[in-house]
């Protein structure tokens, strides 16, 4: 993710056939980077509830209207994972800022503050 000057890069191993296949039946498709791994796409400023730490590729909260990504975490206040206030990642939208398509929304609690970031993202596939 690029943000302001600074560029940061995570590396993800993900077996499938193509970005494609991953992403376009809508299916939730389980990472393990950890929560600290995605902060670090993001810098000293990133934040996120400190509960939930979903992450992957199609990863969504019980209730759609929140926090969703594309590729990425979601974070919640509560002890589950059924209305995500905070995200970080690619192809992101949801409350709070539906247009915030990449980089770090917080609200709610977050561990480092109320966070509204947006980035532009690469992804390169191999």
């Amino acid at each position: 993710m690029k943000i302001g000057q600074k560029i940061n890069f995570v590396v993800m191993s993900k077996q499938a056939d193509s970005l494609h296949s991953l992403l376009a039946d809508g299916q939730y498709r389980a990472t393990s980077l950890g929560r600290d791994t995605w902060k670090l796409l993001i810098g000293s400023e990133a934040s996120l509830q400190t509960n939930c730490n979903k992450e992957g590729f199609n990863v969504v909260c019980r209730s759609i209207s929140y926090s969703k990504t594309r590729i990425g975490i979601l974070g919640n206040n509560e002890d589950d994972c059924g209305n995500c206030d905070s995200r970080i990642g690619f192809g992101t939208g949801g409350k709070y800022d539906d247009f915030n398509s990449c980089g770090n929304e917080a609200t709610y609690q977050p561990d480092n503050g109320l966070q509204h970031i947006k980035a532009m993202g690469y992804i390169f596939v191999q």
